[in-house]
């Protein structure tokens, strides 16, 4: 089943607390990226525009948290 809300960076923080398998998208654009310091460690980075072509790569069984800016 695929869902899609918004949730705070609070609420992201309490599900990997609580140890749910959770998987962060970053979805900033390149330029937005390269410029930021602020990075999840291990979070998958693809671009909004080309999330579609890298849907294999996301873990299925893992709540999907995208962010960008």
């Amino acid at each position: 089943m695929t869902t899609t809300e918004r949730i705070s960076p609070h609420e992201a923080y309490a599900l990997v607390r609580l140890g749910q398998k959770v998987a962060f998208l970053d979805s900033r654009n390149p330029k937005a990226w390269a410029e930021s310091e602020e990075q999840i460690p291990g979070a998958i980075r693809v671009p909004a525009d080309d999330v579609q072509s890298h849907i294999d790569e996301l873990d299925r069984d893992a709540t999907i948290l995208a962010y960008c800016t």
